[in-house]
């Protein structure tokens, strides 16, 4: 049976659907989408597109047939103006981007497990296939994080984009566009991923999937003919230096190119997606709110102009937490700013996403007196300064997330993570030494909380250095804190009051106040939790097998002079660290 079309595309794959879409949008009322399962990468995009699918439909040759082609299948024959060639393969010489010992077990390139609904899959990948993957994963109901460093979101295809940030905003997959595991390795059988950046766990795992390099397919592989090949209206998906086949254009433009070669008479926007949709209008800023934000600000409460403390909830998924966690906030670059800055290269960023990552705080009382349940809250509490734009740094988020108020929209991340936790405190009688810089406090103050509310009742010591006295954005809620519990003490060290003498964290250790409260710091029976300024914190460099310390003395140098160890890595210590910047 010959059955006539406008478009005939071969692949239900990113690319593929993304030309369906845009065909059926800009006047092309028969497309016809060929897959060769019998199932589609996003089935979301079938019924919010009624697009036409043949399942299961295997093809076997492509031809010219006078001025139209015709596609044969194992089940019927099509004659359309115009054919494209989706799908891709992978590159025979595509290996991972990191060396994976054949013992690991759970380790899948281009396959996916068979999952049960709490499996934690890490999918490696930065291309519309990765999305593929991600997204299947995550509609079979599994927990999954793409690690997809490198990845530029305006090189995916459409589809590809807009389903990626749908998975973020909906909370169903974990995105780190930055982050990639530079070593697979294996514990009790299953695989756990290190990463080399202290901002992004280690991530023990059910399986992880690798997402392969595509390859444009070769013409002889779906039995396309020179003379298909000659009328110009057969077109692959590819880039063009993958294939001598003239008609080949990469995924995220081939609609545009498709049409502009073959329906000259559609009206169709020949400016790709992404960064060249530039009309600012309330419209277009409506939309991208809509695409990318997930949460709400419920709480803004400025210390002063440039220090705050907000709370936001998400849409969907999970809120709980384990103390000392980080997770992610985003605004967009269409967002006004506070200061007069520039963003360097805003023109090809401006309908993106700026990502950061901020440690969770606590408001350490509930609404009735009660201190806080991190995993009862339905939002999450952060502690943001404000930073100032400099000729060798200009801050994104900040300076935006200054103009936000409560019942704005907001991006939260979908997984909280982090190592710097209570973990290492096993005993309820040790003592506790929490010390930080600015907001550098924020995983302190839920740190605290927990504590006190499990029973510890070793000291507990929290001291925090900052400029003023009106930098301190939790001191009344501490001192409040202090009154109801005899072992704890929040010690306020600001450095540029004319009535305070000038102190630094350090300067605790060297005078010997830890021993004025009580606490002997004993390494056998002290953890030390340090988080903030790295100069403060002082972290050495190993030259030589040797560990060597900063010029100027932090915190670890002092504790190690006692005995203390860092905790590192499978090297387990008592010397806590997150570096905050």
């Amino acid at each position: 049976m010959n059955r006539h079309y406008d478009l005939v595309i071969i692949g239900g794959t990113a690319g593929g659907l993304s030309v369906a879409v845009s065909s059926l949008r800009s006047g092309l009322p028969l497309v016809r989408i060929l897959e060769e399962e019998n199932c589609i990468k996003f089935p979301e995009l079938v019924g919010e597109n009624e697009l036409d699918i043949g399942y299961g439909e295997k093809v076997s040759r492509v031809d010219a047939h006078g001025d139209m082609i015709q596609v044969s299948t194992n089940k019927q024959t099509y004659r359309t103006r115009a054919c494209l060639v989706a799908n891709r393969r992978r590159s025979p010489a595509w290996q991972p981007p990191l060396p994976v010992p054949d013992t690991i077990p759970r380790i899948h390139i281009d396959t996916i497990p068979h999952l049960v609904g709490d499996d934690d899959i890490l999918v490696v990948g930065y291309t519309d296939h990765a999305v593929e993957l991600t997204a299947t994963i995550a509609a079979a109901g599994a927990r999954v994080v793409l690690a997809a460093g490198g990845m530029d979101p305006n090189l995916l295809s459409p589809a590809g984009e807009n389903l990626l940030r749908r998975l973020e905003r909906e909370r169903r997959a974990t995105v780190l566009y930055r982050s990639v595991p530079d070593q697979i390795g294996e514990i009790d059988g299953y695989p756990m991923a290190y990463f080399g950046d202290r901002r992004t766990p280690d991530l023990q795992v059910d399986h992880v999937v690798f997402a392969s390099r595509r390859e444009t397919l070769k013409p002889a592989d779906l039995g396309v003919t020179d003379a298909a090949l000659a009328s110009g209206h057969v077109w692959f998906v590819g880039e063009p230096d993958e294939t001598s086949v003239p008609t080949t254009t990469p995924g995220w433009r081939a609609g545009i190119d498709v049409a502009a070669a073959c329906f000259p008479d559609l009206d169709v926007d020949l400016k790709p997606h992404g960064h060249e949709r530039r009309r600012r209008n309330k419209a277009v800023l409506e939309e991208l709110c809509d695409e990318h934000y997930n949460a709400v600000i419920t709480h803004f409460e400025p210390t002063h102009s440039d220090l705050w403390v907000l709370r936001v909830r998400p849409d969907h998924g999970s809120t709980s937490y384990v103390p000392g966690q980080y997770a992610t906030l985003g605004l967009g670059f269409w967002e006004a700013r506070v200061d007069d800055a520039e963003d360097p290269g805003l023109d090809t960023r401006w309908d993106r996403l700026i990502r950061r990552s901020y440690s969770i705080s606590s408001r350490i009382f509930d609404e009735v007196g009660y201190l806080t349940d991190a995993g009862g809250v339905d939002e999450l509490e952060f502690y943001i300064v404000l930073v100032p734009p400099t000729d060798a740094n200009i801050p994104e988020l900040t300076p935006r997330l200054a103009l936000k108020r409560p019942g704005d929209r907001i991006y939260l991340g979908p997984k909280v993570a982090g190592r710097y936790t209570l973990a290492a405190v096993t005993d309820p009688g040790a003592a506790v030494v929490l010390l930080s810089t600015g907001t550098g406090e924020a995983p302190h103050n839920a740190m605290v909380v927990e504590l006190l509310r499990k029973g510890h009742y070793g000291p507990v010591v929290s001291a925090v250095s900052v400029r003023q006295w009106h930098d301190l954005g939790y001191l009344e809620t501490h001192r409040a804190l202090e009154a109801r519990y005899p072992n704890y003490r929040y010690l306020a060290l600001p450095t540029r009051e004319p009535d305070v003498p000038k102190r630094y964290i350090q300067d605790l250790i060297r005078d010997g106040d830890f021993e004025a409260l009580g606490i002997d710091l004993d390494p056998t029976s002290t953890h030390v939790y340090l988080c903030g300024n790295p100069a403060m914190i002082g972290l050495p460099e190993e030259f030589d097998g040797k560990l060597e310390f900063p010029e100027t003395v932090g915190v670890v140098q002092l504790l190690a002079e006692r005995g203390f160890t860092l905790d590192r890595r499978r090297h387990p210590g008592n010397i806590h660290y997150e570096e905050y910047w």
